[in-house]
């Protein structure tokens, strides 16, 4: 028995495709900002309870964590392995890391620290985030 989404729905509903190039991503942007304006409402009025359902709300919806796959796999440094040395670069990785991401089962991880000399001999510190630290993009997109 599958219910189908109402046209006004806030809800998370599922996304039952399997297909990275089958997401609708207007929709799911759309999702996402309304989702982030009643953060932010909430937030301004003061009402923490709902503000933090919301965010709830957000960081589980399928929505959001295509997104953050996105934000993160779709960007300059997409090709840059993170600390476990694993990029997602096909759609099948991509979606198969959307849903992956758990509350649960998320445990950050550190940073990978590469070391970059500077012209004056000195050198910095670039520091990437692996992918399984994606979570972070979800919380990214909420600050928005």
């Amino acid at each position: 028995m599958t219910e189908e989404p109402q046209e006004g729905s806030t809800g998370a509903p599922f996304h039952g495709g399997t297909d990275w190039h089958a997401i609708d991503w207007k929709s799911a942007n759309h999702i996402v900002r309304r989702l982030q304006a009643r953060i932010v409402k909430a937030t301004q009025e003061k009402r923490w309870g709902k503000a933090k359902a919301l965010q709830r709300l957000l960081t589980h919806s399928f929505s959001g964590k295509a997104l953050a796959v996105r934000r993160v796999t779709e960007n300059q440094g997409k090709h840059t392995p993170g600390v476990d040395k694993v990029t997602w670069n096909t759609p099948h990785k991509k979606i198969n890391a959307v849903y992956s991401l758990r509350q649960r089962d998320y445990h950050p991880q550190p940073l990978r620290r590469i070391h970059i000399p500077k012209k004056n001999g000195a050198t910095r510190f670039l520091q990437t985030v692996i992918p399984q630290g994606t979570r972070s993009g979800v919380f990214l997109l909420e600050r928005r």
